[in-house]
């Protein structure tokens, strides 16, 4: 949408506006890049037949009008026992492709990345995994893919590296501190190594007059 107006942005009569339907599956960083070019073509169009276009303009609608929220530290976290495979999926596409996603391994923070579908996953069934009745965030890797399968509401979502103290591959990060841990037990997934939801709230300090950041883990 293209708008006119002498002193200030994203306000005043509507001079050239067009439909875009964003692909399935698109994030944040391939969008910015398809309505740029978009948004410069309509630039462009709009110059090369200004009087006409103000001619036509139209002013902008009073009613519905919204703003979007500042994406906050807490929107990054994932909520393994709440969120299904596709609500996570959206949640990276959206704002987690730059920076990855957060959640709470052995106590400490780590950041995910580059998340895929399970089911699309060659080789993997989570049959098996789910007969065992995984806690969320139980973690197992599919070695043939390279990839973390991890347990959410209703499901799982594959991740296929971490950011932990710096960028690994799921194959380094499970050999380098997942393995050992698997060596010692049975079971097919180990509870102490699990992903667990980090929570983070806004904490006024009082006395000091700051803001401060509270992390709870949730079991």
């Amino acid at each position: 949408m293209c708008t006119y107006s002498f002193s200030r942005f994203d306000v005043g009569p509507i001079v050239k506006q067009e439909k875009f339907a964003v692909p399935l599956g698109c994030t944040t960083k391939e969008l910015e890049g398809m309505l740029s070019k978009l948004g410069a073509d309509m630039l462009i169009s709009v110059l090369a037949n200004f009087p006409e276009c103000l001619k036509n303009k139209r002013e902008q609608p009073e009613e519905g009008v919204t703003f979007a929220p500042k994406i906050s530290s807490a929107a990054h976290c994932i909520k393994w026992e709440e969120q299904t495979p596709e609500e996570i999926l959206r949640l990276h596409r959206a704002i987690g492709t730059e920076t990855g996603l957060q959640t709470l391994w052995m106590g400490r923070p780590i950041k995910l990345l580059d998340f895929v579908e399970a089911h699309n996953i060659p080789g993997f069934s989570d049959r098996l995994l789910t007969e065992c009745r995984p806690l969320p965030g139980s973690i197992s890797y599919h070695k043939a893919s390279q990839t973390l399968v991890v347990c959410c509401k209703g499901g799982w979502v594959g991740v296929k590296a971490v950011v932990w103290k710096k960028k690994l591959t799921a194959a380094d990060f499970y050999n380098g501190y997942m393995h050992s841990w698997f060596r010692q037990t049975s079971r097919m997934f180990c509870e102490e190594c699990r992903f667990q939801t980090l929570r983070v709230a806004a904490a006024k300090e009082k006395r000091k007059g700051t803001t401060g950041v509270q992390c709870e883990i949730n079991t």
